[in-house]
């Protein structure tokens, strides 16, 4: 029986200071896990320019509004963070403590803090002090190589290979780890240095495991997972729509040729040196039907072959609707908390929180009275 509304974080405060991407994503999923999340923001924005009535990376948070660089900024932030659990940062190496926030500076204030940094390169090395984005990142560790048609530009697989699953997931799993381990007797704060370059080459560890066994060619579109294979890929059907299909087992494979219709004709799955004729087979036959014509004949098998949605379509799937893989909040259609638990169910409470909108709500619940300031600091 579910025990509380608010997720299994609930009662775990989260110092987030403003920034971009992979920082602001892992926030979220610690707010949507029930963490009483509070983004310091800036006067005049983090960065992009996206509309804070619409960035849904800050939702389930609280908001309040800090200029680090004023008179006075870096010692609201200290308050913060001696009734805080965790702070996320995610500023170049240095940064943090030239504002006067920076690892020392919070743990002297809270030594049970866990402090949590999220970058590209890290927080040393020769790139350390360089600036970054998703696709560097995931290019130097060879992951980006992985991706794509050979004899093609490599697949860039939007900013979610690298910043959101070699960043913003690796630095949820730091700091709850290190959060675990400061609540044990004995047990203090630490720095937890989540670099996505780290991330994305750890969740290529299997392929690492495949390549040095035989199993695996360095070189793109030319293996079992990389589009290589005839039967692991999206074929185009005759509406211009993809489907995509992935029959590996020999069971799901022989279920998928014989709905295919080219169970008697195709050439052997096993020869690899067949595997373009059976590309060139089955990408024929796809053609020949329209993607709901071939949904229709795939729907309830074991075929392993599905639709490819847009992201305004998966939405509306079957599936997706009946587990409500996407809820609507505040006039906003947007992806649920995941993932799910039994006793202390997640939902989406708030909508994305408004640049300095809960200072008087978070300075009464945290008891830092100091976030209040005159009118005149939030236009400095």
């Amino acid at each position: 029986m579910a025990t509380t509304e608010h997720g299994p974080l609930a009662g775990v405060r989260v110092v987030e200071l403003a920034g971009i991407g992979p920082g602001p994503f892992a926030a979220m999923l610690l707010a949507d896990l029930g963490a009483d999340v509070v983004r310091v923001d800036r006067p005049g924005g983090a960065g992009l320019g996206i509309d804070p009535a619409h960035d849904l990376t800050n939702r389930n948070k609280r908001s309040v509004l800090v200029d680090l660089k004023a008179e006075g900024g870096p010692d609201r932030v200290l308050d913060l963070v001696e009734r805080a659990d965790i702070l996320i940062e995610g500023y170049r190496p240095g940064v943090a403590e030239r504002l006067g926030v920076g690892p020392d500076a919070c743990l002297a204030r809270n030594p049970q803090l866990v402090y949590g940094r999220m970058t590209g390169w890290g927080q040393d090395g020769p790139l350390a002090e360089r600036a970054g984005h998703d696709i560097a990142y995931i290019a130097l560790t060879g992951t980006l190589s992985m991706i794509g048609k050979p004899g093609e530009p490599p697949t860039v697989p939007a900013n979610l290979v690298g910043d959101y699953a070699g960043g913003s997931l690796y630095l949820v799993v730091g700091v709850l780890a290190a959060l675990q381990h400061a609540r044990t007797p004995g047990g203090t704060g630490q720095v937890v240095d989540a670099a996505i370059v780290d991330g994305a080459a750890h969740l290529a560890t299997m392929i690492h495991g495949m390549l040095a066994a035989g199993g695996w060619q360095d070189r793109r579109g030319s293996n079992l997972l990389d589009g290589g294979c005839p039967f692991y890929g999206s074929y185009e059907t005759a509406d211009g729509q993809y489907m995509a299909v992935g029959p590996l087992e020999q069971q799901f494979y022989d279920e998928f040729v014989e709905l295919l219709g080219i169970g008697d004709g195709a050439p052997d799955r096993k020869d690899v040196s067949r595997w373009e004729e059976l590309r060139t087979v089955v990408a024929d036959r796809f053609r020949t039907r329209t993607r709901a014509e071939w949904t229709e004949v795939f729907e309830a098998t074991d075929a392993c072959v599905a639709p490819v949605l847009s992201l305004r379509e998966a939405r509306h799937h079957p599936h997706l609707a009946a587990r409500s893989t996407f809820v609507e909040h505040g006039g906003l259609t947007q992806p649920a908390p995941a993932p799910r638990f039994s006793a202390t169910p997640v939902s989406v409470r708030s909508g994305p929180a408004q640049p300095g909108a809960d200072t008087e709500a978070v300075a009464r619940d945290w008891d830092v009275p100091s976030i209040h300031r005159p009118r005149k600091d939030t236009t400095d």
